[in-house]
């Protein structure tokens, strides 16, 4: 090879080397893992659901995945089994705890006061990302006490987790389980009220981005029950977001799957599937992309429904297949978020403790560029390293 070719090739490498680390991409995934019991006392609940077994071959299923992270739903009775292949990759959201009678103190003179305070919400978020501000928030609307999928006999809601990228940036994701309806409603057109009560948490959780949108994009996943088709979730939720002008919000599948376009509100009596719940290709399970105007941007480059490689014995591990998407970082733009710039306390030796630079990446000394907050007994003390 000549010089000439040599130089060409080398200066391809590096370019293309360059792209690739510019591109600065991540993978999330959303999963409801079916973690309701299979019986309570003599009661079939979830007969045909993963169990103890099953549920260990879904943990064993995202470690062979190996997502940046993983947001779940309905992880009630079987977090050990789902959790004990993951502990070692990934950091682990708190369990809010099971569903059914053991453990439980139950008035069974009236059940209908009883609800479970448990959300079944869960993260698997990769050891090298930080984990910052974490918070659980319930839903104001909800219906279904005894019926229409007993969403009231526990503590539905959405999560909000701070994050920090080993890039240095930062985002913000909500995770949550909407209000469901039960099949046979939807057939006989008898969930309006189910619709009603979902359509009061999407404009809650909308507002809850809207109140607390900074300059980091945020990205909404989870199991949200709802399809365009059938809920208003286009005209209060994603257009409601855009008309503000301080963000644009945009659907992963919609955007990579759809040509963009959003289906069309209608009455949908039919097309349900059993396993994976979906109608025309679009799914229960959702991931939304909301970008600042004035911000970090995000950018979907691959969106995946796995109804291939989530099964076993030929079968659904469980009644949700997985969803995931990529995204990478573009543009320019600043981020500041909270509790960035802070050291927690000197060591023993009265070093500094954990240092965080002005992107939020985490260092082990003061020589990186940057303003840095020390605090300690003795005050709080600023430092401009140049």
């Amino acid at each position: 090879m000549n010089r000439t070719l040599l130089f060409a090739s080398a200066l391809t490498l590096v370019l293309t080397t360059a792209a690739q680390q510019s591109r600065e991409q991540f993978s999330i995934a959303t999963l409801n893992v079916d973690g309701m019991p299979q019986k309570i006392l003599f009661f079939n609940v979830n007969a045909d659901g993963p169990g103890s077994a099953g549920s260990v071959r879904i943990g064993q299923y995202l470690s062979e995945r190996q997502y940046d992270m993983v947001f779940t739903q309905e992880d009630f009775n079987y977090h050990d089994e789902l959790t004990v292949l993951l502990e070692d990759d990934y950091q682990i959201d708190t369990w809010t705890g099971d569903v059914g009678v053991e453990g439980h103190q139950i008035d069974f003179l009236h059940p209908q006061n009883h609800r479970f305070e448990c959300d079944g919400l869960g993260a698997f978020v990769k050891n090298d990302i930080t984990v910052g501000s974490v918070s659980r928030t319930f839903w104001k609307t909800y219906f279904g006490k005894f019926s229409h999928a007993l969403d009231e006999m526990v503590t539905k809601g959405f999560r909000r987790y701070e994050l920090t990228l080993t890039s240095g940036h930062q985002l913000v994701v909500y995770n949550m389980h909407m209000d469901a309806s039960d099949r046979n409603d939807v057939y006989d057109g008898t969930d309006q009220k189910d619709r009603q009560a979902r359509r009061g948490e999407w404009i809650q959780l909308r507002d809850d981005i809207m109140e607390r949108l900074d300059e980091r994009p945020v990205i909404v996943v989870g199991d949200l029950n709802s399809f365009y088709s059938r809920d208003s979730i286009q005209a209060d939720f994603i257009e409601a977001i855009n008309a503000t002008g301080k963000a644009k919000a945009s659907d992963v599948w919609v955007e990579l799957e759809h040509k963009g376009l959003y289906p069309e509100l209608r009455p949908i009596t039919t097309g349900i599937v059993r396993e994976g719940y979906e109608i025309d290709g679009e799914s229960f399970d959702k991931i939304i992309y909301i970008n600042p105007t004035n911000g970090r941007q995000l950018k979907a480059v691959a969106y995946k429904r796995d109804t291939e490689d989530y099964m076993h014995d030929g079968k659904p591990l469980g009644d949700h297949y997985p969803v995931s998407a990529v995204f990478e970082w573009v543009g320019s733009g600043k981020e500041s978020g909270t509790g960035i710039l802070s050291i927690s306390q000197p060591d023993a030796n009265g070093n500094s403790g954990e240092l965080f630079d002005l992107n939020g990446r985490r260092i082990k000394t003061a020589s990186g560029k940057g303003l840095y907050i020390e605090r300690n007994e003795k005050g709080t003390f600023k430092h401009l390293v140049k």
